[in-house]
């Protein structure tokens, strides 16, 4: 396993190349029942809040992510999410992000992190922008091969 540092290094790396005000990334821990998703690293994070959010499969930006293994896109958070609904995207509150797109990470054909890049002002991410983070994440970071298939 790759250490925190490599991690945390290659985060920041991206962040800087594809210009998001935020980035982070975020695994899946064995839990009771089922996986809790935490976010493990972030880059130009605001506060350490991020750490304490705890989704489960299916749950927030990175469960919904991580249970569908498709990419998740939030142009404008003001005009698509409802104010009472906010707390299902508890990273967004946390880092006073206004727009989000979020890929999957995979190995070994499951998926096994998200991929998240979000603005705090007027920018919004793009559907271009979205493919350009996926991109990314198919070259794979760290431990995380970026290989959704495995061709036998």
């Amino acid at each position: 396993m790759m250490s925190k540092v490599d991690y945390q290094t290659r985060l920041d790396q991206i962040r800087a190349a594809l210009g998001y005000d935020f980035m982070s990334l975020a695994f899946a821990e064995p839990a009771e029942y089922d996986y809790a998703i935490r976010w493990k690293y972030a880059s130009g994070n605001i506060s350490d809040r991020y750490k304490r959010i705890v989704l489960q499969s299916g749950r927030g930006i990175a469960g919904i992510v991580f249970k569908t293994g498709k990419p998740f896109l939030i142009p404008s958070v003001k005009l698509m999410v409802k104010p009472d609904s906010l707390f299902n995207y508890p990273i967004t509150k946390m880092e006073n992000l206004n727009s989000i797109g979020a890929v999957p990470m995979w190995n070994d054909a499951r998926v096994a992190g998200v991929l998240l890049g979000g603005f705090r002002g007027d920018r919004q991410v793009t559907a271009e922008m979205l493919r350009d983070l996926e991109a990314t994440a198919r070259g794979g970071i760290g431990d995380l091969d970026g290989k959704e298939l495995l061709l036998s």
